[in-house]
């Protein structure tokens, strides 16, 4: 895994954990959390976290 693909796979997981914790307070739902997990992996094209 190279630097580039290391940054993109951490700002990806930290991001979805936000989002998580978000869902988990009830300050989003399943069908926004799904929206900004699909959001997320287009924009940081994780190699595992996309999986």
């Amino acid at each position: 895994m190279t630097h580039e693909q290391f940054e993109r796979e951490k700002n990806y997981r930290v991001s979805i954990f936000i989002a998580k914790i978000m869902l988990s307070k009830k300050l989003i739902n399943e069908k926004d959390y799904s929206k900004i997990d699909t959001m997320l992996i287009n924009k940081y094209k994780p190699i595992i976290g996309g999986l």
